[in-house]
């Protein structure tokens, strides 16, 4: 097992080189800058991602981008602090990184999401690569999420959505505990509104709290167990697909 993350960033050329031929994988994390609720910082989605890409580069050796900081973000468009990016800017990212990283001997790219939004952006972005490159790109987001939650969480989604309640909020006391104010977390489940996901009703007009769920019951232990199963899931996912390349 690698020891320290491969964080390109801090590194030199001469380390990304020896890296990327002693494994040829490059991990992009994707995330948002956008309201969590008076609780949580910004960055969560960032910081979840950027977290669950380094465990991921400890277990497998897999060199990881600096994190993708913007997302489509147009629900909370209002609220102070919070950047949108429309949504096919965040597939020609996603597509540069791509085309850039094949260009010196990454043979795999796995793209880390923490932010709901990019899940679309990243579909279509895999899809054009497809035809466009022989570098396979893999897109991971929580997997087994209702599994892993149903294990660790008390309460319930808000018709399945996960947005600064518990599950959210417990990962970050595992990760950046010293940004959650916990006393300032609340409990809410918006009524929802039968033209809501038919018109341009929003996640932005029904809660006022800016949590979906209940933020109060979390805790680091259930965010550290849980960080855990997704590493150690997403680790397994990379290596099963790094397989078919060596074959």
């Amino acid at each position: 097992m690698v020891q320290s993350a491969n964080k390109i960033i801090n590194m030199t050329r001469d380390e990304v080189e020896k890296a990327i031929t002693d494994f040829p994988v490059a991990i992009l994390p994707l995330g948002a800058t956008e309201q969590h609720g008076h609780h949580l910082p910004l960055g969560v989605d960032i910081f979840l991602a950027e977290q669950l890409a380094e465990l991921v580069s400890e277990k497998t050796g897999a060199i990881v981008i600096p994190p993708m900081p913007f997302g489509y973000s147009w629900v909370w468009r209002d609220i102070p602090g919070t950047i949108s990016i429309q949504q096919h800017h965040v597939e020609a990212i996603i597509k540069d990184v791509a085309h850039s990283v094949s260009r010196y001997g990454v043979k795999m790219l796995v793209l880390i999401n923490g932010h709901d939004s990019n899940n679309n952006s990243m579909k279509y972005a895999v899809r054009e690569l497809a035809d466009e490159l022989e570098m396979p790109v893999m897109y991971l987001f929580y997997p087994s999420l209702s599994e892993v939650m149903e294990k660790s969480c008390e309460s319930g989604t808000w018709h399945g959505m996960i947005h600064a309640c518990e599950f959210e909020t417990s990962l970050m006391l595992a990760t950046k505990k010293e940004l959650v104010q916990m006393k300032k977390a609340v409990r809410e489940y918006p009524e929802k509104p039968t033209l809501y996901g038919k018109s341009t009703i929003s996640l932005g007009d029904l809660s006022k709290s800016g949590v979906y769920g209940d933020a109060s019951l979390a805790t680091e232990e259930k965010g550290e167990q849980m960080i855990q199963l997704f590493a150690e899931k997403m680790a397994a996912l990379l290596l099963e697909g790094y397989s078919y390349l060596t074959k």
